[in-house]
């Protein structure tokens, strides 16, 4: 049984610097926070969120039918990260389309929508962002900083940015930087976009419509990537849908998969902001945290000096677990503690979002240990 969450809210004046040279003023966070802060202070585990999840990290909305929150498998009152032991605090990251301040909100220096305006912002500054929170929240020090995917990012992220912060970092499902071909999938996705013509140069607000082609094109891409090709054969193969014969149609949806990515990129279009996924998939091309080390990962990781545990998935191939070990070699080049698990798991890139007994084993037992630090 799920427990019920609520929103909360939190402005900053104080400008936020950016990568880009840029600053953000005036903005505001969303946040979810379940369980209770215990005396020192010591039991805080931040969750940072992908692409396109929030701070709706668990439980549910009161009075709101399948409102789950994105990791409710694996958070909560005696699941793997137990709120009754742990404080867990989920954040939207900034240009998000779920509360915290993007492009759909007003720019304070011009009195207009940000739209195409909204800085480019970095999962660098992501994680200062988050820190500010942390700071207005009291908390000087994580038990624990975990993420898959683009979370794990900002995870691997913190152990860099503030090092003396964080006692673990949980990094799932992750890589130290994108690929080429990784990179390729995300400008396709952004080209559906820019080039629908509802797009507008990203002042489609102005306009009262919404590119609803672009993204529809932009999730039916994500989405393929995230599922193995073991799952989709399973699932769909080679099956038309139901009641219907081949048409010999280049027009019509005839097969099972084809139906599938078309209601998940309708699904998709109807609530997820345009600008927000150019930036978001920005964000992921652009984190590398070996670029300012002549490309060493090993020199990059140096300033970590928290405890970690990294999980992979053997059919992701989107966030390979040869990315995985890379972090892990880097780490024991610098005489760290890491814990490592490979799971072979049939669902991709998706798998650390599902209920695999083996994954939720691992990080059951991970946390455990870390509740048992803090008793000591």
């Amino acid at each position: 049984m799920s427990f019920v969450a609520t929103p909360q809210f939190m402005t900053f004046a104080a400008p936020l610097p950016l990568q880009s040279g840029a600053s953000l003023r005036g903005y505001t966070l969303a946040y979810e926070t379940y369980g209770t802060l215990n005396a020192d202070r010591s039991n805080a585990v931040l969750v940072c969120h992908a692409l396109n999840a929030s701070h709706h990290v668990a439980g549910v909305y009161a009075g709101q039918e399948k409102s789950e929150g994105w990791w409710d498998n694996m958070i909560g009152p005696g699941k793997a990260v137990d709120t009754e032991r742990f404080f867990v605090i989920g954040v939207n990251n900034l240009g998000s389309c779920f509360g915290s301040t993007g492009p759909m909100h007003v720019n304070p220096d011009s009195g207009r929508v940000y739209g195409a305006d909204f800085p480019v912002v970095t999962v660098e500054d992501w994680v200062d962002a988050q820190a500010r929170l942390l700071d207005a929240l009291g908390i000087e020090t994580l038990a624990a900083v975990m993420g898959g995917s683009l979370g794990g990012m900002q995870a691997l992220s913190w152990t860099l940015q503030y090092p003396q912060r964080v006692r673990h970092a949980v990094v799932v499902a992750s890589a130290p930087n994108l690929t080429a071909e990784n990179i390729a999938f995300n400008e396709v996705a952004r080209r559906a976009i820019v080039t629908d013509p509802d797009f507008h140069g990203g002042h489609f607000y102005e306009h009262g419509v919404i590119p609803k082609r672009g993204l529809r094109i932009a999730r039916m891409i994500g989405h393929i990537t995230y599922l193995s090709d073991d799952v989709m054969n399973e699932k769909f193969g080679r099956q038309l849908r139901e009641g219907i014969d081949l048409r010999y149609t280049t027009q019509d949806i005839e097969f099972q998969i084809e139906s599938y990515l078309r209601y998940q990129g309708d699904k998709f279009s109807e609530y997820f902001d345009a600008n927000t996924y150019l930036l978001i998939t920005r964000a992921l091309d652009y984190f590398d945290p070996a670029r300012e080390h002549g490309g060493s990962l090993t020199a990059a990781l140096a300033r970590a000096t928290s405890r970690f545990l990294l999980v992979s998935f053997s059919t992701d191939w989107r966030f390979s677990p040869a990315r995985s070990r890379e972090i892990v070699k880097a780490l024991l080049d610098n005489r760290r503690s890491v814990s490592y698990a490979e799971i072979d798991a049939p669902h991709g890139h998706d798998a650390f979002l599902l209920d695999d007994a083996r994954y939720m084993g691992v990080v059951s037992s991970y946390f455990d240990s870390i509740a048992k630090e803090l008793a000591a």
